[in-house]
């Protein structure tokens, strides 16, 4: 498949919508801002349940919207699947009962996925018999997932499926999400306002502000840049990709990236897995001279690529590149003063703590 264009216009009072992307067809694509940035009504304006007036959507060649020649394919003629907040499953049907309600909705010929497939993905075998209201909110979405996927969709809409959970309840579900990229040759657009979780799930990153698109591009480069707006600088950190290299004699695993290594605790991973790391643009400090006798396992000699300011009086954004691999650093103005940064300077970046992301 080729790529996904997306162009809307939708007013509202106090909001506008104005969005012009062209999107991968693979992977997941994460929409992420903070509250009315738009990414719902983005969303639902991909599915039909918004037409936006001269508003234009296409799957590869397969052209759901261009009402500039009258076309729009209404909502329940689209092969999608669309996943709430909430499950919304039918109560007085069991999870089979629900799964095959998915099933029927498309005729024999079109179906991609047989249930128990479906339900050996998602871990959901040993619920098939049991009623929703006797399910965890995590064991519900993964039922409204799988049943999703039933209805053979050529592409998959998730609105913020974690946000009514709780941490154990998310924990519990991003493993099956991870293996809905791993496995599945379906584009996924993921809304969420969720650092953390777009950082593990994501391949592409839209970041939306006030119905307008500030940023959109592979995840890796995205998360990176210094030249977003201000607001965004709060949740600034870049994703790593880095790979298990050795388990070290002291509960330490080396993790090996493009442009070094990383000690962290233990993981329980074999020597050959690739992980993604996210580190926090507030967990790097800088130094003119490499650090000695620190405790800080983790630094790197970097050169300074570019400096942004913050939302945060006395505060700036430094973008680091650590061999091919990029950094931020989130310093006071004074820091930046008294150490003389300036774009092409070397220094010494000290990671504090990485987050792993699996």
């Amino acid at each position: 498949m080729s790529g996904i264009r997306a162009s809307f216009g939708i007013e509202r009072s106090g909001f506008r919508l104005d969005v012009d992307l062209s999107l991968p067809g693979q992977g997941v694509t994460a929409l992420f801002g903070h509250s009315g940035s738009g990414k719902t009504t983005l969303l639902r304006a991909i599915a039909g349940l918004e037409r936006a007036p001269g508003g234009y959507f296409a799957l590869g060649d397969e052209v759901w919207q261009d009402e500039r020649r009258g076309l729009f394919v209404p909502t329940h003629l689209r092969p999608l699947g669309y996943v709430f907040q909430e499950a919304s499953l039918f109560d007085h049907l069991s999870v089979e009962g629900n799964l095959e309600f998915g099933r029927r909705r498309i005729p024999e010929a079109e179906r991609r996925f047989r249930p128990a497939e479906v339900a050996g993905l998602l871990g959901i075998g040993s619920l098939l018999g049991r009623r929703p209201a006797s399910l965890s909110g995590g064991e519900r979405q993964r039922v409204a997932i799988a049943r999703a996927l039933l209805t053979a969709p050529r592409l998959l809409l998730m609105d913020e499926p974690l946000a009514a959970l709780d941490l154990k309840r998310k924990l519990e579900i991003l493993p099956y999400l991870e293996r809905l990229h791993d496995e599945l040759a379906i584009p996924i657009i993921y809304v969420s306002h969720a650092p953390d979780e777009v950082a593990r799930l994501a391949d592409h990153l839209v970041l939306l502000d006030a119905g307008s698109v500030v940023a959109s591009g592979p995840l890796t480069e995205t998360l990176a840049r210094a030249d977003l707006p201000p607001a965004f600088a709060d949740d600034a950190g870049v994703v790593v990709a880095a790979v298990v290299a050795a388990h070290e004699a002291d509960d330490l695993t080396r993790l090996d990236f493009a442009g070094g290594s990383i000690l962290v605790a233990r993981r329980p991973e074999a020597i050959g897995h690739r992980l993604r790391c996210r580190i926090h643009a507030r967990d790097v400090s800088l130094a003119l001279d490499k650090p000695q006798a620190s405790s800080i396992l983790n630094v790197f000699r970097a050169t300074v690529s570019a400096i942004a300011a913050t939302d945060t009086p006395g505060q700036v954004l430094v973008q680091l590149y650590v061999g091919a691999t990029p950094l931020l650093a989130r310093i006071t103005g004074r820091s930046r003063r008294v150490l003389d940064l300036q774009v092409g300077r070397g220094v010494w970046a000290q990671v504090k703590a990485v987050a792993l992301l699996g």
